[in-house]
């Protein structure tokens, strides 16, 4: 005789033992408690940004906003802008909303976890894209007002960060002077033809010729999108992995004479 629980037996478990069954009534007005409905709200969030360059905005003739990737914070991916800090550019580095402790850390306990960020996940994938965009929006409007509006803007995603970068310029309200999407390429849907945002936009691609989560084949599939598409862009690739690369920076910022030196590594691209 079988012990185990039946799933299919709904009776109470002094009914089971009797071999009575008990008559459950079921309302259709009530809810499915295995499928209930979701409720959304608007909610107050704080947001930071770590910031190198002049202490003075007003004297920045360019405005750089850096998108870190996945499972990073935004003061130790800026670590990597060093080679072209050099007191004309205002660096910005918005924190996506999303920390967490990353699981990856080597430890028994949540307290001494390594924090990282994520800009989305699968989860509720739209209203986590438009909430990453408002935070971007507000980020450039602050500093934008610090500068001036005719300083150029550039914007620069690694990673996770690349597609956030390039979805929030494909909306056509950002309007940067070059789009620099590095260790990964443009979101996938956006759409590229002629007269879109971001075929209005200087764009460089950068990948490092060693990079783990982005392989040889990876690269030629994306590089052929682009190109049936016939979306101008400027392919950058650097003898290195997943991380920044100083030499390739500054050549793509235009910053002479500049050494390659390994930059910030990062981690694996997540859900982009």
């Amino acid at each position: 005789m079988s012990t185990g629980f039946d799933p299919n037996d709904n009776r109470p478990p002094d009914a089971a033992a009797t071999g009575s069954r008990t008559s459950v009534r079921v309302d259709s007005d009530m809810p499915d408690p295995l499928n209930p409905r979701i409720e959304r709200f608007l909610t107050r969030r704080t947001g930071r940004c770590a910031v190198r360059g002049p202490n003075d905005p007003a004297r920045a003739r360019e405005l750089w906003v850096v998108l870190h990737g996945y499972a990073q914070l935004a003061s130790r991916f800026l670590a990597g802008f060093g080679t072209i800090d050099d007191g004309s550019r205002l660096i910005v580095a918005p924190e996506a909303l999303s920390r967490f402790y990353d699981a990856r850390t080597p430890v028994a306990s949540h307290v001494d976890a390594e924090v990282g960020a994520s800009w989305m996940t699968r989860e509720d994938r739209t209203d986590e894209i438009e909430d990453q965009l408002h935070w971007l929006r507000q980020v450039v409007a602050t500093y934008r007002a610090r500068v001036g509006d005719t300083v150029p803007l550039t914007v620069l995603g690694f990673s996770q960060g690349a597609a956030a970068a390039s979805r929030w310029v494909a909306r056509g309200d950002v309007g940067p002077a070059h789009l620099i999407c590095w260790g990964a390429s443009l979101a996938p849907e956006l759409d590229l033809t002629e007269g879109s945002p971001l075929a209005r936009t200087r764009c460089t691609v950068v990948v490092g010729a060693r990079d783990l989560f982005v392989s040889a084949e990876q690269v030629a599939q994306e590089r052929a999108r682009l190109d049936a598409a016939g979306f101008a862009y400027t392919f950058e690739r650097f003898a290195g992995g997943h991380r920044l690369d100083d030499a390739t920076l500054a050549r793509v910022a235009g910053v002479a004479g500049v050494a390659g030196v390994a930059g910030v590594a990062g981690a694996a691209p997540g859900r982009a």
